[in-house]
């Protein structure tokens, strides 16, 4: 098994970078997020936010901008819609099937990766609000 590299060398300055957090504030709209957004850094710069980032650093920064959309657009974000489902008792697997989306959706939507679109944020809301009007779209899905 190889071992894990230290350092990497910056493709275009040829400076030595390392593995590290810093923090960074996004900006959307009106919308501000700080987050510590991981990747590859200056050695010889503990403070320097440009780096080199992959797909799984860039995934905190996606993350992120879509927390800042949903603000923005007026849809439920993350938090907001982990809070609603589990308040209503349902799996992240029901509720993608119940509400919308498929089997995976509502992972995606709580983690962060997909933005609640306005319909499912507009059947959540309802059902978060009147939880027991869940028992209408039980009843119609066992029929179904």
């Amino acid at each position: 098994m190889a071992a894990v590299d230290k350092t990497r060398v910056h493709p275009e300055t040829g400076a030595t970078l390392v593995r590290g957090i810093r923090t960074v504030t996004f900006t959307f709209r009106s919308q501000n997020e700080t987050i510590e957004l991981p990747g590859w850094y200056p050695a010889d710069d503990p403070t320097a936010d440009q780096g080199i980032h992959d797909a799984k650093d860039m995934q905190v920064s996606d993350r992120a901008i879509n927390t800042m959309k949903a603000r923005e657009a007026g849809v439920m974000t993350p938090g907001q819609v982990r809070a609603a489902r589990k308040k209503l008792g349902l799996s992240q697997r029901e509720a993608g099937r119940l509400i919308g989306g498929g089997p995976n959706a509502f992972q995606k939507y709580e983690s962060g990766d997909v933005l609640l679109s306005k319909a499912a944020d507009t059947a959540l809301r309802l059902l978060s609000n009147n939880p027991e009007r869940l028992s209408e779209l039980l009843g119609e899905q066992h029929m179904a």
